[in-house]
């Protein structure tokens, strides 16, 4: 898969969870990409949905998308 597909699906999977209603909580990079934490309180449950993103260009998508949150 070319890096272009794999960005527009690591996309896809953050704006599914995005329109969902989930939100970012936390960040956790390292060597192999980040681990991007996203939850969503519906009835006094949290629930919470975790990604790793590998991509360049999907990090610094999940990184506007934070700026956008605050």
């Amino acid at each position: 898969m070319s890096s272009y597909h794999e960005y527009m699906a690591e996309r896809e999977k953050i704006d599914f969870l995005l329109q969902k209603g989930f939100k970012i909580t936390a960040v956790t990079e390292n060597l192999s990409g980040a681990f991007v934490t996203f939850e969503h309180t519906e009835n006094n449950q949290i629930e919470q949905e975790t990604l790793h993103i590998l991509t360049a260009d999907a990090r610094k998508y999940f990184s506007s998308v934070l700026i956008q949150q605050v």
